[in-house]
Order: C-alpha cells, then structure tokens, then sequence
C-alpha cells in the first residue's frame, strides 16, 4: 500500500464532471476512501474512513478506468493525496489516459496530473507547494467568511489559475445571491455549480 500498489476505493463510477472548469465533460470517477479534513458540511462523509473502503488493487482500477469511452480519470475522496498515487498515475498515463485530481491540497503531491483542482479548507488549509501546482482553485462558500478564505487563497496560486466559488449544497439557495453579487464585484471569479446533482447523476 505505501507503493500505492492497492488502494481504500470508495467507488468507481463512470459519469459527467458537474463541478468547476471541467464541467460536462465525461469521466471516469475514482472515490479513495480517507481524509484528514472532515468538513461539518461534506455529503460524502461515507469516504472519511478508509477502514470502510474496499482495498483495491490498483492495476484492476486502472483496467476498468482504461475501458471506459472517455479517456478521462477524475481522483477524489476523502483526500486522494493521503496516499501515494504515482503508481495509479503512471498506469493511467501509460494507456493515454488524462488524469484530474481533486484535492484540499493537505498533504505533499504525488504522482503527476493534467489537472489539480485545489479546494482548500479553513480546517486543514493547503501546504504552500500545491498553490504554483493548482489549475484550477474552487472555493465552497457557506458563509459571508468565506469570500476572505477565497481572496487569501487567490492570492497564492499563479495568475492563470481559473478561480471557482461554489454554494455549499445545503444552503446553496440562501448563498447563490450573494455568490453572484460578489462576482459582479469581482469578475475574476466564476461560479460553480453542482450539476451532478441537478441533473440526479452520481
């Protein structure tokens, strides 16, 4: 497992990328069980524990992300960099495969990505080496606080990071007017939705 031969799978499951930049494109989606940070508003508390998660090898991941249409992989938890990843990426890359990562950015990267998308958490922020790595920064807004947390982080990444603010699920009704009065301020940002779940597909 140190090797990251095998892994704690949550889930794997072929869909459409509902968040962020990369929204509408089809993918490969692999859940890793674990994480560090424990958000109080994360609907997939299921992927905190890795003791619950199935213990997968990586080659047979690999196999059944390879034989999907879209040749496209998004990693993500839990936190996906609690574990090491070069050897899942390497077999990924190998079969010409992109590989999309999301992550808190708490722990050190490995393995290499066609795209980081960091959404950093006030509980466990980002180590300072992901912020140069990030291509994309998606921030989840649930309160008014958290367009400061957005700013200091913007600060941090390189100037052709796209910038993300996304309502937190729960209260997205109550946060979606002041997400866009915001970004009428402030147009560097965009928004982000979570059109997985609008349109009721994992």
């Amino acid at each position: 497992m140190p090797e990251g031969k095998r892994l704690p799978v949550m889930e794997e499951f072929y869909s459409i990328q509902g968040e962020g930049f990369n929204t509408g494109q089809a993918a490969y989606f692999i859940r890793i069980g674990g994480c560090d940070v424990g958000c109080n508003w994360c609907d997939i508390k299921e992927s905190w524990n890795a003791q619950t998660c199935s213990l997968t090898e990586t080659d047979e991941i690999i196999r059944r992300a390879s034989e999907c249409p879209a040749k496209a992989v998004v990693i993500t938890g839990g936190e996906p960099l609690n574990y090491n990843l070069c050897y899942l990426c390497t077999g990924l890359h190998a079969r010409d495969i992109r590989i999309f990562i999301e992550t808190s950015g708490s722990q050190p990267s490995s393995g290499v990505f066609d795209w980081i998308c960091l959404s950093p958490k006030k509980s466990s922020p980002p180590l300072s080496e992901i912020f140069h790595q990030a291509d994309e920064l998606k921030v989840i807004v649930s309160d008014d606080t958290d367009f400061t947390w957005a700013e200091e982080n913007a600060e941090k990444v390189n100037p052709g990071c796209r910038l993300f603010l996304q309502p937190e699920w729960s209260r997205r009704n109550k946060i979606l007017p002041g997400i866009i009065a915001y970004i009428m301020v402030h147009p560097e940002w965009k928004i982000s939705l979570q059109s997985h779940k609008y349109m009721r597909i994992p």
